[in-house]
């Protein structure tokens, strides 16, 4: 450093100095350790939040009816006052359903179909019954089955007549499309083709009558 501040004919002046200094630290600083970052190969993929599933929506809680099973079906003047019952208050139970699918369960009495407001092919089919011969005698309501095959499982609904001609009301199945009120029709043959052409699932009929 002597030999970088020394000329033969003296000293350096001011400027000269300054600027061998400056020169001097940018050296010593070039032997410093200098820290590196260094980065991950690959960037970890950014957290999400899972999918939120759509929580299942809660069915309407049922109140107990104002009125017991013998006073509101008095009250009712024909199978359209039975319709609307169905349609407003009536729910088909899905529970029972699957416990029993495939089977014959013992069938509720109306009584009990009218206090839960729900039930399944064979309850709404005996409730049905009963309710239109109450209303009005001459519906001459009665239950019908339709037997299919191969499946191993049968399905009830509920017939009635009303100026000579037949209707069918199904209320205890979870297909809407063939969820109602039915008919005109001149036999349970043409209803039979009715339910097989409507039904989504496919399913041969073997046999269509009245439960006897």
């Amino acid at each position: 450093m002597v030999k970088i501040l020394e000329r033969k004919n003296g000293f350096l002046g001011f400027r000269q100095i300054i600027s061998a200094c400056l020169i001097l630290m940018f050296i010593l600083s070039g032997c410093t350790h200098t820290r590196v970052k260094i980065y991950p190969e690959e960037i970890p993929p950014k957290k999400t939040s899972p999918e939120r599933i759509p929580e299942e929506r809660a069915a309407p809680v049922k109140t107990l009816p104002e009125k017991t099973y013998g006073e509101t079906v008095s009250e009712w003047r024909s199978y359209r006052d039975l319709t609307k019952w169905m349609e407003d208050d009536f729910s088909f139970d899905t529970k029972r359903y699957e416990e029993f699918k495939g089977t014959l369960p013992v069938p509720r009495t109306p009584q009990e179909t009218f206090r839960l407001q729900s039930g399944i092919y064979i309850d709404a089919a005996f409730f049905l019954k009963e309710a239109l011969n109450r209303i009005n005698p001459s519906y001459d309501a009665r239950i019908v089955v339709l037997v299919f095959r191969p499946y191993g499982f049968n399905h009830y609904v509920c017939s009635f007549k009303e100026s000579g001609r037949l209707f069918i009301m199904d209320y205890g199945t979870p297909y809407p499309v063939v969820t109602g009120v039915h008919g005109p029709f001149y036999s349970l043959e043409e209803y039979r083709i009715f339910y097989k052409k409507h039904h989504p699932i496919k399913r041969e009929i073997e046999a269509i009558t009245y439960l006897k």
